[in-house]
């Protein structure tokens, strides 16, 4: 009989705790439920969309930069200075190979501008002389746009550009006159490979009388004439590689080059490294020229290119700018 009532109790027990589990999870049943699509999976309390995700990722990944917006406004002339010191150090630090094929380049792409003047002049026989200066003038730069903007060296370039870190003491002569060795070597073995294509192709451009009339212009004139013409050459190129530094785009740096060089073909005016593209290609066409004309007008053509680009812009550029502010 004991027995009979332990197991009753028991039994109450048990169907009581059944009755409250089933009202307990009844209840919970019965409570609002969040659903949460299953793609942006997260919790009451933080909610993330998906690019939030995506974009924590993207940080995780990548290294967060500040992109420095570039202005096009004209430049300050100290910061030119500074820019084309930082370009004139890195020339002089280049290997003597590297400047050699590189100059080399310079004055046979430079041929072209050759090519041009001697099909213009060719052209302007019949003509009279302001409309034959401004013809030629108009294609004398074509060839140094495509010289200068495709990185090359020219001599011309780096008369002044060169200097600039040596004024600013942080280059030394050795290392200049190196540079302008280097360059002045490339340059007259690429005027010599350019003149001898153009000759060999001139069954095609037909102006061998053109390029002899070219060579009289360069030798037919006094050692005074020629420096002075030169210097004013050498400082109108320099006075270009300075601007191009302070053009922002490209359109603005193939106006100053044509500009500058412009200039140049418009006033007949001898730049050293095109006048050898056309003293050596009148030489291997006529025999008018011997090798004492030639070396004259490279030497005179180089020193005044020289002064005018080293001293009227290299010095006075970095005098004005540094040493008087």
């Amino acid at each position: 009989m004991v027995v009979w009532l332990e197991k009753s109790v028991i039994l109450l027990l048990q169907i009581k705790d059944a009755v409250f589990i089933r009202d307990i999870s009844m209840s919970r049943e019965s409570e609002p439920k969040i659903i949460i699509d299953d793609e942006e999976s997260v919790s009451e309390e933080t909610t993330k969309t998906h690019r939030e995700t995506e974009r924590e990722e993207e940080e995780r990944k990548f290294q967060n930069v500040i992109v420095k917006r570039v202005d096009e406004s004209l430049r300050h002339p100290d910061d030119i200075l500074e820019r084309t010191i930082e370009e004139g150090e890195e020339q002089l630090r280049r290997s003597f190979l590297s400047l050699l094929i590189s100059s080399a380049a310079a004055s046979m792409i430079l041929c072209f501008t050759v090519m041009a003047v001697a099909i213009a002049t060719g052209i302007t026989k019949d003509m009279s002389e302001a409309s034959a200066r401004l013809l030629v003038a108009a294609v004398y730069p074509l060839g140094f746009i495509l010289t200068i903007l495709s990185g090359t060296q020219l001599f011309t370039e780096h008369t002044a550009t060169a200097v600039y870190p040596v004024l600013d003491k942080r280059s030394d002569y050795g290392a200049l006159l190196r540079l302008w060795g280097i360059v002045i070597l490339g340059n007259l073995i690429g005027a010599l490979i350019g003149a001898s294509f153009l000759v060999a192709a001139d069954n095609v451009i037909k102006a061998k009388e053109s390029y002899i009339a070219i060579g009289h212009h360069l030798v037919d004139i006094s050692a005074f004439d020629l420096l002075i013409s030169s210097l004013l050459a050498g400082w109108l190129m320099a006075l270009g590689a300075w601007l191009l530094r302070s053009s922002s785009n490209t359109v603005a740096q193939i106006l100053c080059i044509f500009i500058v060089t412009f200039l140049i073909g418009l006033g007949g005016l001898h730049h050293s490294i095109a006048g050898s593209v056309e003293i050596f290609a009148a030489s291997m066409i006529g025999d008018d020229f011997t090798a004492t004309d030639i070396f004259r007008f490279i030497g005179l053509a180089l020193g005044g290119n020289l002064i005018g680009g080293s001293i009227f812009v290299g010095a006075l550029n970095y005098t004005h700018i540094r040493r008087t502010q």
